[in-house]
């Protein structure tokens, strides 16, 4: 019996706040929300469109990490601030870039 074929990966949602929304949780949901509220009212002061497509770009991004591997966005945030607090990433590996670049390089 052949074993079913992984999921496809989910696209990115198109560039529309409800498609976006849809791909959140309640509380990034809410984030969403307030930094809509903002950046609307400063599209119609500047009537400068810049910050509303910047904001659904980055908020695109978010809502495709979250449809991949949800809870991601709140465990990223939490290891940052965990690095920030400590000043080193205990899952660092260190890497002797000087040999990589030799391996690589065929030498």
């Amino acid at each position: 019996m052949a074993s079913p074929a992984p999921a496809p990966d989910p696209s990115i949602p198109p560039a529309d706040p409800q498609a976006i929304r849809a791909c959140l949780t309640p509380t990034l949901a809410a984030e969403f929300d307030h930094e809509w509220d903002i950046v609307l009212d400063r599209v119609k002061q500047s009537q400068d469109l810049t910050d509303l497509h910047e904001l659904l770009a980055k908020w695109r991004h978010t809502a495709h990490l979250e449809l991949r591997d949800p809870g991601a966005t709140y465990r990223m945030l939490a290891k940052a601030e965990q690095i920030q607090r400590s000043g080193h990433n205990p899952d660092a590996a260190p890497v002797d870039l000087q040999a990589l670049i030799q391996q690589r390089s065929g030498h």
